[in-house]
């Protein structure tokens, strides 16, 4: 079982969050050069990663924060958390 330490509430059980992302690749936006290739590639063209990687989870039976969680993709470990907004490591400002 996940375990994911919210900065509101605290650790908590992963059944009270729902995943919400990958939180390295960025919105493409909307602006008239933004091509509807662009818009596929976001949408469903995604690595696969092993190992460290940073994602979104919602805590929708909590406070109802977004929280961004690093986590080891192969052993589930939670390496660390922040609100959405935080910079955990492997992201570009």
């Amino acid at each position: 079982m996940i375990r994911i330490n919210c900065p509101w509430c605290g650790e908590r059980n992963m059944v009270e969050f729902t995943y919400g992302g990958d939180a390295i690749n960025k919105y493409p936006g909307l602006s008239e050069e933004t091509t509807a290739e662009q818009y596929f590639e976001f949408s469903y063209l995604r690595d696969n990663p092993c190992g460290p990687h940073l994602e979104y989870w919602h805590h929708v039976n909590g406070c109802r924060q977004w929280v961004k969680v690093k986590r080891d993709t192969l052993t589930h470990e939670v390496l660390a958390t922040g609100p959405a907004d935080a910079l955990l490591g492997g992201e570009k400002e």
